[in-house]
């Protein structure tokens, strides 16, 4: 049966959206080709009727998760909004919808050149995003305290998901929080 180009594009989203919650969830080597394809409802096959490899698939699942000028959400959160929503206790322990940079980054960091240049362009938009609304006197100070800002958050992220301690990860995320330059 012949599938209409409506829903081959529709299955490459599935498996796309389906990929990156579970690459999330579990890390890109835990999870195969077969999980991502059963996730999203579509036969092993099909597979590679969407994608050369699970490289690829990495690549673009990332792709399309990642925040960018194109899939912004309107109108524009304040960065303070965003770093409360992105320091909380919610975000901490929904892997599989979270921040793919506190999720994925170590791996990511050894991943293929596509997928870090990907990563790459979402980093500049969030720090973009988050300079607009950073303390500072001049466009240089700001940006410097997007960095810091945004370093700050991936990495009180990561570490309040490694502690075994919940005390000790709210800690790690309220103090955080509240150190941040953002209005």
């Amino acid at each position: 049966m012949k599938v209409s180009k409506e829903q081959v594009a529709e299955h490459r989203t599935r498996i796309m959206v389906a990929a990156a919650r579970l690459f999330r969830q579990h890390g890109f080597d835990d999870v195969t080709v077969a999980d991502v394809m059963k996730e999203a409802g579509l036969t092993h096959g099909a597979f590679y009727g969407h994608f050369p490899s699970k490289e690829a698939l990495i690549a673009e699942a990332v792709g399309h998760v990642l925040p960018s000028a194109a899939n912004s959400p309107d109108p524009r959160r304040s960065a303070a909004d965003f770093a409360d929503g992105y320091l909380s206790v919610r975000h901490r322990n929904n892997r599989a919808t979270a921040c793919l940079f506190s999720s994925l980054g170590t791996e990511a960091a050894r991943g293929s050149a596509d997928l870090r240049h990907r990563m790459t362009q979402a980093i500049r938009y969030r720090i973009d995003h988050l300079t607009v609304d950073a303390d500072g006197d001049t466009p240089h100070t700001k940006r410097r305290a997007a960095i810091a800002a945004w370093a700050s958050m991936v990495g009180a992220m990561v570490l309040a998901r490694i502690v075994d301690d919940e005390e000790l990860s709210r800690e790690i995320l309220s103090e955080t929080r509240a150190s941040l330059p953002l209005r």
